[in-house]
């Protein structure tokens, strides 16, 4: 073998030998970077102070240094209890979630919708992907809940698997579609309404620019999707998934429902059935409604697995049973989610969290006119990682990004479009955002294979972001 076609196979070896560390550890190191960078940045805070709607917002013109109070030996080893903890709504959600739907396959009518669904877009089956993303997409960029996609993934993922998609494409559905609604923020009250609050704009204008925001965002999303999942279709082996085991019994389990009779349900999982879609109404009317987030959620879908259980003929021992092993399903998503919240527990608790809020006014302050609107996107971006939650980061940003577009020449309408722009999209990229790891492990999908999916998708989504931002500083834009 000549020398070159030695290096050739050396550099092929390495190439197939690398691969991205196991989720725990990168949460593990972000940790220890957070807990690091308590040392090196000084400690700071702004005076909190009623925002709109009865929330606590900051002060921008209160920023002060105080001690230091770096994280100590006790305080790194709490850092993932805490965190836990504190994103405890979403860790329990998960679990409660999980649970909930393997109680309903055990009843057996998750199977029977999966045969009509799929008897009925068998030779049409990429139709779904649009249908389905553009009214997740609405039902997002109306009530802006992001969060909706711990409850799309189970219901869809058997009809994905059935249609010889696979996890990716299920999770891809409904996280895609669920962050275009909630970025573009047409009528979000939790982007859109609460930025244009607290920098005293009126509710929900700029309607124009955010709905072509949408189309755009959407229309990128839709194609790379359809384009993933047609090379899924065709080969199995074009997966992300392809050599997973869990992804090979979900595709004995539901790829074969057209081989078999159509099956007929009985009395009672007609019935059951019929409860189940009476619990989605109120759980409809109680996020519409109500105000309704996830422990309210969980609530109902405690009393609907029991009761749908129950009324499809289930022993109670067997929806003891379905609950649990509906737990183990999703533990590890749960436990991720958790794990990802002490990254912002070590940055608060370390009094570096505002800190590094005001620095980033800063940072955007010294840049020229032209570019400002692109520096407050960035920013935006950046924090979104420490703080993924919508409103937390309109809380904390905009009070002091408000005022400096004024300085800066940037509109204000400008200034909420890059907060909703840059908190948005990277809520399905970092690890340290809490509902999205939990969806993925509802779907069975690891981040790192996610990554690889989502990548150049996200890429496209920054490309529109910057466009949309240069035309709004380009325009004066006010809305």
């Amino acid at each position: 073998m000549s020398p070159s076609s030695e290096a050739d196979l050396d550099r092929s070896h390495k190439k197939r030998s690398f691969h991205i560390p196991h989720i725990y550890a990168i949460l593990f190191l972000f940790i220890v970077l957070a807990a690091i960078a308590t040392y090196l940045i000084p400690a700071g805070v702004y005076e909190r102070v009623p925002g709109p709607a009865g929330r606590t917002t900051i002060d921008p013109a209160s920023f002060h240094y105080v001690p230091a109070t770096p994280t100590g030996l006790t305080d790194f080893l709490l850092a993932i209890p805490n965190g836990l903890m504190s994103a405890g709504q979403v860790v329990f959600f998960t679990l409660i979630i999980g649970g909930m739907f393997a109680v309903l396959r055990r009843t057996g009518i998750i199977e029977l919708g999966v045969d009509n669904l799929t008897r009925h877009f068998a030779s049409r089956s990429l139709w779904v992907i649009p249908v389905l993303m553009t009214l997740f997409a609405v039902i997002a960029t109306l009530i802006g809940t992001q969060e909706l996609s711990l409850v799309y993934v189970p219901v869809i993922l058997p009809l994905m698997i059935a249609l010889r998609f696979d996890s990716v494409v299920a999770a891809a559905v409904a996280l895609c579609a669920t962050t275009v609604g909630f970025t573009a923020g047409v009528l979000n009250p939790i982007n859109t309404g609460l930025g244009q609050q607290l920098s005293h704009l009126p509710l929900y204008s700029g309607f124009g620019l955010r709905l072509v925001a949408l189309i755009a965002m959407l229309a990128v999303a839709v194609v790379w999707v359809l384009r993933y999942a047609r090379r899924v279709r065709d080969d199995a082996s074009a997966s992300l998934l392809a050599d997973d085991t869990g992804e090979h019994d979900k595709r004995h389990h539901y790829q074969h429902a057209l081989e078999a009779d159509k099956p007929r349900a009985s009395g009672r999982q007609k019935a059951a059935i019929l409860a189940a879609f009476g619990f989605f109404a109120i759980l409809v009317y109680g996020v519409l409604g109500q105000g309704w987030f996830m422990l309210e959620m969980a609530g109902l879908f405690i009393i609907m697995g029991i009761a749908v259980g129950l009324i499809a003929g289930l022993k109670v021992d067997a929806i003891c049973e379905g609950f649990n092993e509906g737990f183990r399903d999703v533990m590890v998503g749960a436990m991720i989610a958790g794990i990802a919240r002490a990254v912002a527990v070590v940055l608060e608790d370390g009094q570096v969290l505002d800190t590094m809020v005001h620095g980033l006014g800063v940072a955007v302050g010294g840049l020229p006119t032209l570019f400002s609107a692109l520096g407050m996107y960035l920013a935006q971006l950046g924090f979104n990682f420490v703080v993924p939650s919508g409103s937390g980061q309109a809380l904390v940003t905009m009070p002091i990004m408000a005022p400096l577009s004024d300085l800066l020449g940037v509109t204000r309408q400008t200034a909420v479009l890059a907060y909703q722009l840059g908190d948005g999209i990277g809520n399905i990229l970092y690890p340290t955002s809490g509902y999205f790891m939990a969806t993925l492990a509802l779907a069975g999908v690891p981040w790192q294979r996610w990554v690889r999916f989502f990548l150049p998708l996200f890429g496209a989504w920054v490309a529109i972001a910057v466009a949309l931002l240069l035309f709004a500083q380009a325009t004066g834009w006010q809305g």
